[in-house]
């Protein structure tokens, strides 16, 4: 007699509970409250940066529609082409200090030394400290009469008078330069050094091995391997110098005659002085800037032989 077997039904699951096991769904559930945060406190202040640029907004009356004038004002203004100036030649030249002292450093602090915890320690201290407390540290020590600079280099007779670090055009460029890649050289540094400690040490022994010399390893071994840390850290480096504002606007003001006027420092001059709509077009005239280093970063990590130290 044949034994009849009883087939049930599986039981029913709501949307509800195969969404909670959905991990695609949970992920973006998740991201939800910090993509509000960010929508609200990134993109409307972005949003009414750029409508600002079209309109000619000063204190204490609303602007009116004005399309391109701002722009175009902007176009025949020396001191925004000054500041244009400044600012790349700031960005270049302190990124390029920066990125070599920093790959410098971590160099030195992935050897065996005595005491490294405490180096890596320390060379972190400039990038902890606020940025306002070490411009006033360089406030009094680029001062035109109680430089500690100037102080050292009389009584070792190398001068005989004062050096004027904040006042004269070329020597401002320079003082704030070095200010900033006093700064960011630890956040290069560090975060080298993490990407030198991913490289396995087994290949630099067998390049020793094979006979190379410690500039042939490091050509053809920890460059290529390091370059895609390297691209990471000089976007977030440009990004940063770029947009600086604290430290320029401490030490000088952007003078002496607008020599150190970045293009941050000019926007929030103009929006100081009430003309909110220049202002805006001052700092949306930043994001092309912004989004060139970004996008050479982003297209450069595609490439396989960044990373993967080959060819394509």
């Amino acid at each position: 007699m044949a034994q009849a077997t009883l087939t049930t039904a599986p039981p029913h699951r709501s949307l509800l509970a195969d969404l909670s096991h959905n991990r695609a769904f949970l992920g973006i559930l998740f991201m939800v409250p910090a993509a509000c945060i960010l929508l609200f406190f990134l993109t409307y202040p972005l949003g009414l940066g750029v409508w600002l640029g079209f309109t000619d907004a000063r204190l204490n009356r609303p602007g009116f529609f004005i399309g391109f004038e701002n722009y175009v004002s902007l176009s025949g203004d020396p001191i925004f082409w000054l500041s244009v100036f400044n600012t790349l030649l700031y960005t270049t030249v302190a990124s390029i200090l920066k990125f070599a002292l920093g790959l410098w450093l971590a160099l030195i602090l992935n050897e065996n030394l005595p005491f490294k915890s405490f180096f890596r320690a320390v060379v972190l201290l400039p990038w902890v400290v606020p940025t306002v407390l070490s411009a006033l540290a360089f406030w009094w020590i680029f001062d035109s009469q109680f430089s500690i600079i100037s102080w050292v280099l009389m009584k070792a007779g190398l001068i005989s008078s004062p050096i004027n670090f904040l006042g004269d055009t070329t020597n401002a460029r320079a003082s704030v330069i070095a200010a900033n890649v006093w700064r960011g050289i630890p956040f290069v540094a560090i975060t080298l050094l993490a990407g030198l400690q991913t490289i396995s040490p087994s290949l630099q022994e067998a390049a020793t091995l094979d006979g190379a010399t410690p500039w042939q390893r490091f050509r053809h071994i920890t460059l290529p391997l390091l370059t895609p840390i390297i691209a990471v850290v000089m976007t977030f480096s440009v990004l940063f110098t770029f947009t600086d504002f604290q430290l320029i606007w401490v030490l000088t003001r952007g003078g002496p005659l607008n020599a150190t006027h970045l293009m941050a420092t000019l926007s929030f001059q103009r929006f100081s002085s009430g003309q909110l709509g220049e202002g805006a077009a001052i700092a949306v005239a930043m994001v092309p800037f912004l989004l060139a280093a970004i996008l050479f970063s982003y297209f450069g990590l595609q490439r396989r032989k960044w990373q993967q130290g080959g060819d394509d």
